[in-house]
């Protein structure tokens, strides 16, 4: 789903760059009271300023003060005071720009691009005006969150738009996104990156957005090292910039961009700390790993369950630090739900050679039950009982190992020794 790219982010970002929705209108005024409508026709052929006589300044003027007071009624009404069908195409488009303004501040938006559109048509607008007032019309339709009327109207724009800057390739970016039409955001919001010459935080994530979502993660990773630059306190970008080096499989920067986050506090989070120990354990680091989990459980940084414990445990094994994994799969196993951190602890024993703790352990383990395989508690059974000279009882669980068809093997090559040893013992 399309992330949240609210209306007022979209614009604000819009105006940052110098591309503001509502823009008071002003424009050069050359008061010439007697002159006619054809002197200042004439002027505007011949390239000069254009004209507005006294009446119509005065009355655009006080229009313009009251919009600027947020008087909207006063504004409507010095607009009212004139006769719109004798003003010249110059002073129509500017009337227009005016009531656009007043409908835009009351939230009229269909009014108002009703204006906006009348401006144009009235003729008295240039080149660079009329390109202005087509950009205002898509924006609000964006305003209205009407992304697909709003992208074909920033399209018509870029058709005549000389040198369109990069907020408007943002802006068309983000009604695409909206729209989840993903393939024709991504060349606007590329766009709108290659031409700021510093991009807000939120074009940076709306490429990334579209990076991840198309699983483009090698064009993803110098994005997110730009957002981690930018705003190097925000553990966001951290994590993702992991995340994302995890998803091409280059696990060494994924750890060591997780363990820069960790030494700046920003790794807090229960699932965070978790796979920093994941990271540590699978780049050969697991003694770190069991130091940062524990510090955090002393912390209480993360959930005491089963996994935390399990997770604890199997970085203590994987150090060769066997003392230190007793304890907790000690604590795993009595909280989970089935008996295999208990056999775990079996194993763990069986390691340690402390064949009686061995066979304490592997007994709470099947006791509790909802093993994966019970033939291998049984046969782990077997080796701790036979380790202990039990022959007797080593028999027992070998025999029940044996009904298990991976296990039968070894388990009727026990036996057999049983039998040997048995027979030659002395009677």
């Amino acid at each position: 789903m399309p992330h949240n790219y609210t209306v007022s982010r979209v614009l604000a970002a819009a105006a940052a760059a110098g591309l503001v929705l509502v823009a008071t209108p002003t424009f050069a005024q050359r008061v010439q009271g007697q002159q006619d409508q054809e002197q200042s026709e004439g002027d505007s052929q011949s390239g000069g300023a254009p004209s507005i006589d006294t009446a119509t300044a005065k009355a655009l003027n006080t229009a313009i003060e009251a919009l600027n007071m947020e008087k909207y009624a006063e504004a409507q009404a010095a607009i009212g005071t004139l006769n719109l069908e004798k003003l010249s195409p110059y002073e129509r488009s500017k009337v227009e720009q005016i009531l656009f303004n007043i409908s835009y501040a009351e939230e009229k938006y269909d009014e108002a691009r009703q204006h906006l559109q009348r401006s144009i048509d009235a003729g008295g607008l240039n080149e660079q005006e009329v390109s202005q007032a087509r950009y205002q019309f898509a924006q609000l339709y964006l305003q209205e969150e009407k992304w697909k009327e709003g992208a074909a109207a920033l399209e018509e724009w870029f058709t005549t738009a000389m040198n369109p800057n990069s907020a408007a390739y943002y802006l068309l970016a983000v009604a695409y996104y909206q729209m989840e039409d993903f393939a024709r955001a991504l060349p606007p919001a590329q766009k709108a990156i290659e031409l700021a010459e510093m991009p807000q935080e939120s074009w940076l994530q709306l490429l990334l957005a579209l990076y991840i979502q198309k699983e483009q993660f090698n064009d993803a990773i110098p994005l997110l090292v730009r957002l981690v630059e930018t705003a190097p306190d925000k553990k966001t970008y951290w994590m993702q910039l992991s995340s994302i080096y995890g998803q091409v499989e280059d696990y060494p920067k994924a750890l060591a961009i997780m363990q820069l986050a960790y030494d700046a506090g920003l790794v807090t989070e229960d699932a965070e700390i978790r796979r920093l120990a994941d990271l540590l354990l699978f780049n050969d680091v697991p003694y770190r790993g069991g130091q940062v989990l524990e510090d955090a459980i002393q912390k209480g940084a993360v959930t005491l369950d089963d996994k935390v414990y399990e997770k604890l445990a199997n970085c203590w094994v994987a150090a060769g630090e066997l003392d230190k994994a007793i304890e907790p799969l000690t604590r795993g196993g009595e909280l989970a739900s089935s008996g295999e951190m208990f056999v775990r602890l079996g194993q763990v024993h069986l390691e340690r050679k402390d064949w009686e703790a061995a066979t304490a352990a592997l007994e709470r383990g099947i006791s509790k039950g909802e093993l994966k395989d019970t033939g291998a508690a049984q046969l782990l059974m077997g080796i701790a009982f036979f380790n202990e000279k039990k022959l007797a009882d080593a028999r027992t669980w070998f025999e029940r190992a044996a009904k298990v068809e991976k296990h039968r093997s070894i388990a009727e090559t026990y036996l057999q020794i049983i039998d040997a040893q048995t027979e030659s013992a002395p009677a």
